[in-house]
């Protein structure tokens, strides 16, 4: 069965790597709050920007197989119970759990770096420090 929490940590580490000029937080809680900005809209984490991630209507459905008690879980939390995601389809089935798992997946991983001592937050946070 396809981990969305896994792959998703995955792709923001990925996403993290490939963007770390970028980032202005000068700490985790910003950094945090900039990976769930940036993410949410990111085609190489969510698919939300575009409406599908995949690109591959097949690619989101065995994605989906096991998965639809998650499915579930977003809907509801998004507020939209009432959706009939068979009408939406599997491509936007699958965004949608992706960016419900997204900010989970994003502190488990902070999490993990900070644990770990990943050079690459030093890297982040020290081109964002103010020295006199």
């Amino acid at each position: 069965m396809y981990n969305y929490y896994e792959n998703v940590k995955n792709d923001v580490e990925n996403y993290i790597k490939e963007n770390k000029e970028y980032f202005k937080a000068t700490d985790l809680e910003e950094l945090e709050k900039e990976l769930n900005e940036q993410c949410w809209i990111s085609d190489s984490v969510t698919g939300n920007c575009s409406g599908s991630y995949t690109f591959n209507t097949y690619e989101a459905e065995k994605n989906l197989n096991g998965n639809w008690d998650l499915l579930q879980e977003a809907l509801e939390e998004f507020g939209c119970s009432d959706v009939n995601p068979i009408k939406r389809g599997a491509e936007w089935c699958d965004v949608t759990i992706r960016c419900y798992v997204l900010s989970q997946a994003i502190s488990s991983l902070l999490e993990q770096m900070e644990e770990n001592n990943d050079p690459i937050l030093d890297e982040i946070f020290g081109c964002n420090t103010d020295e006199d």
